[in-house]
């Protein structure tokens, strides 16, 4: 923290010490919805924290709930912004899948079906 400090002096920044915190990357430390993880040869990828994925899951359920009254149009355009939204913060997680269950399923015949990358909430980057 004193490296941190110094630098913040000189950038005239006040830093929150109870906010902040200097740790390894795999010390269980999520930044701004998402965590780490190692990919083969070491190298060190992002993917959506597991609490933002529970929230994720929640909200989905609250706005796709069938008591609410509403039209199944207005259930789609309330799904679809909040995805859009989701999709475009979250877009720069580095999984193979989006961890929330698309293309991760079975098919019948108890085979593993073939992920489709458009329907997933990731981007993979090179």
């Amino acid at each position: 923290m004193s490296l941190l400090r110094r630098l913040y002096a000189r950038l005239r920044l006040k830093v929150n010490e109870s906010k902040s915190a200097v740790s390894r990357v795999f010390a269980g430390h999520k930044f701004l919805g998402y965590s780490f993880w190692v990919a083969p040869k070491g190298v060190v990828k992002r993917r959506v924290a597991k609490k933002a994925l529970e929230t994720f899951k929640r909200r989905i359920r609250q706005l796709s709930r069938r008591s609410g009254g509403r039209s199944l149009r207005q259930v789609v355009e309330r799904l679809g912004s909040y995805l859009l939204g989701w999709k475009g913060y979250y877009r720069l997680a580095q999984t193979n899948g989006c961890g929330i269950g698309c293309g991760q399923s079975s098919s019948s015949n108890g085979s593993e079906a073939r992920p489709n990358a458009g329907n997933c909430v990731h981007r993979e980057q090179a």
